[in-house]
């Protein structure tokens, strides 16, 4: 198995909605804001080459939306996702399969994109199956108000339209071995419904793709969670129990969205869990 960050580019959030609560004098010591109090955010993927199976997962936010859309969002730097599969000698049809830990538009957007002529979508990985599940399928294609701005159906629709959109086993528990993948998944349902976070052994060690119940290394206290969260409550819980595991376990914790830090591993503390080290995946791999 072999392992690769794909960058699939930075843009920019507001300070304020990534941390919900919490007031900016606490977040800004980890995540410092531009004077929009807006903060840098990684599109961060992960591709995963294991025998005749090239899987990536998330794809990042894509580039079919307007200028008014990447207006939001302050795209920054030069990353972007074909740029980085080249980098490691890939190509998007080199894709087998693209795992979706969920389907917001900063996650699956670079999954579809226009047509030649414009006319409509299709697959941007022409020989990928997209892999969802379907609790999470049904909650992203009939949003609540709520998300309804962050699930674009465009992003989404054309997977099943294809034919290549597969979702995984439902889960008898809150963690499942997914057959069809080759690592385990833990459903968590506090930032969207049935959200998927990979994880992955390697040579004996545990790297966990942390998805949106981690965004950075800024958010390990327990109440550093995002205005974006539909079920903040449940993230609390959720959160406390993956780190004490995480802690306890050392597991490597992916991070999607930490433009500074690829990945991070925490450790037990007497103010709870916290960090314990940054690495890069190359430390992690070596």
């Amino acid at each position: 198995m072999n392992l690769y960050p794909i960058e699939a580019g930075n843009f920019k959030l507001d300070g304020g909605a990534m941390f919900g609560v919490v007031p900016k004098t606490l977040w800004t010591r980890t995540n410092p804001a531009d004077e929009n109090n807006m903060i840098d955010i990684a599109a961060r993927c992960l591709l995963i080459e294991n025998g005749d199976r090239l899987t990536l997962i998330d794809t990042g936010m894509g580039n079919k939306q307007d200028e008014k859309f990447f207006g939001y969002y302050y795209q920054w730097g030069d990353f972007n996702l074909d740029d980085s599969l080249k980098k490691y000698g890939f190509h998007r049809d080199d894709i087998t399969d693209v795992f979706l830990t969920h389907l917001h538009f900063d996650h699956c957007g670079g999954a579809i994109q226009w047509n030649k002529d414009r006319t409509g979508y299709e697959p941007a990985f022409k020989n990928a199956s997209f892999w969802s599940n379907k609790d999470h399928w049904k909650w992203a294609t009939e949003p609540n108000r709520r998300e309804k701005a962050s699930f674009l159906k465009e992003n989404i629709l054309p997977m099943q339209q294809s034919g290549q959109l597969k979702f995984v086993d439902a889960p008898s528990s809150d963690f499942a071995t997914a057959k069809e993948m080759d690592f385990g998944i833990l459903f968590v349902d506090g930032h969207t419904d049935k959200q998927m976070l990979p994880h992955i052994n390697y040579k004996g060690k545990t790297l966990v793709f942390i998805a949106d119940l981690l965004p950075t290394a800024g958010h390990l206290p327990l109440p550093f969670v995002m205005g974006y969260d539909t079920r903040p409550l449940l993230t609390l819980p959720e959160k406390e129990k993956f780190l004490k595991l995480a802690a306890d376990n050392n597991f490597y914790l992916f991070l999607e969205h930490d433009a500074t830090n690829q990945i991070i591993t925490v450790k037990n503390t007497d103010k709870g869990v916290r960090l314990n080290e940054t690495l890069t995946l190359n430390d992690f791999i070596n």
